[in-house]
């Protein structure tokens, strides 16, 4: 849930800053591409330091590095000369924390005693939907009440939920999930072809859910002519709320399912949703669509890391690490080329969510080879 909002809020105000600081939709992009390329940067680090740093050290100060972030994003545009600058300080902040994060929270719960482990983790990762939903609902009541102007505080505010985190973190019991000397040497990991195959998967994963929920109320708001209350529910938090439906499924009928079927069912979806959302001349069809995305990517990174764990069972935290960074580096190219797109070529933001249909399509044709000459390795 911390992990949602610092992802989730800013995009909330890309207006608002584009209007209060004369900020232009392509600096706009560049600080969703800094989260992740921060976040991508502090997964590569972990696939040395983690283990021996420990989970616990690590997860509290992952903590207080979103909750600075948050901080900073309310106050560092105000303090500093330049207000750019600022956001950008504040996003690299919270940028490390959600890097952190990223990293650790899957192998924690793959740690865990249980016994189907895709659905603990699909579980696991429906929290960030409801975190998500959470910072849709109550930032837009916020605005509501008192006046979107009054942003920075709600900013602020939102540090309280990772400061309380590293409190609980502090005292949580928290296993390894492998021994030392149990885990796959990553030189071995990184000759895997079916590793890179994952690899793939986690990047277009990535990309897929954020091109589409970064811009989604931007989109509604300047590319379907919306107003921003609407915008935001209608968009982000419909798309949110349908893609933890989707985790929560999956986890209550994972013994039924076969993951490699669902996540191709619901990448086929996710190219519909994103062809209607960026080609429907009719606002409320574009809105529909741009919702019904949340409920086609939802297994596709979960069910991934699962299908990762299980395949390779002993790639240890190093194996989480690579992929937390596979898909952080699609959730930093996806948004950013979709804001490339929107600014380069005519057609304005529909034009970039068009470009955007190319990550489902690469997502299905991987697991076409997933389910085929890979499946024996």
């Amino acid at each position: 849930m911390t992990h949602a909002t610092i992802n989730n809020f800013a995009p909330l105000l890309f207006l608002t800053f584009q209007q209060s600081y004369n900020i232009n939709i392509e600096r706009i992009a560049l600080l969703v591409g800094i989260n992740f390329a921060v976040q991508l940067l502090v997964d590569l680090l972990a696939v040395r330091y983690a283990d021996k740093i420990g989970y616990k050290p690590l997860i509290v100060s992952a903590h207080i590095f979103a909750a600075s972030g948050l901080v900073g994003l309310g106050t560092l545009p105000e303090i500093l000369p330049n207000a750019y600058a600022g956001l950008l300080l504040a996003v690299i902040l919270y940028g490390i924390g959600g890097g952190i994060m990223e990293v650790l929270i899957s192998p924690i719960v793959e740690a865990c005693p249980t016994e189907r482990k895709s659905a603990s983790m699909s579980l696991l990762h429906s929290f960030y939907c409801w975190g998500h939903v959470s910072v849709i609902i109550v930032s837009t009541l916020f605005f509501i009440i008192f006046g979107i102007e009054n942003w920075r505080i709600l900013a602020c505010a939102w540090a309280v939920i990772p400061v309380l985190n590293a409190v609980y973190f502090a005292h949580a019991p928290i296993a390894q999930l492998n021994q030392d000397g149990e885990s796959m040497p990553v030189k071995k990991l990184l000759s895997m072809k079916l590793f890179w195959l994952l690899m793939v998967l986690m990047i277009c994963s990535g990309a897929a859910e954020q091109a589409m929920v970064q811009w989604a109320s931007f989109f509604a708001e300047a590319g379907l002519g919306v107003n921003k209350t609407l915008g935001d529910l209608a968009g982000p938090g419909v798309f949110a709320v349908l893609m933890g439906i989707s985790r929560v499924f999956y986890s209550r009928f994972s013994e039924k399912i076969s993951l490699n079927k669902f996540i191709i069912a619901s990448a086929s979806l996710c190219v519909l949703t994103y062809l209607v959302a960026s080609l429907s001349p009719y606002p409320l069809l574009g809105l529909i669509a741009c919702a019904l995305c949340g409920l086609s990517v939802g297994i596709m990174w979960p069910g991934t890391l699962s299908i990762a764990a299980e395949r390779c069972p002993k790639g240890g935290t190093a194996l989480f690490a690579l992929l937390a960074l596979g898909g952080d580096l699609g959730c930093s190219s996806g948004p950013t080329l979709v804001g490339m797109a929107a600014g380069a070529l005519d057609g304005g933001i529909k034009t970039g969510i068009l470009v955007g249909v190319m990550f489902p399509v690469l997502l299905i044709l991987g697991l076409v080879l997933l389910s085929g000459r890979f499946a024996r390795e």
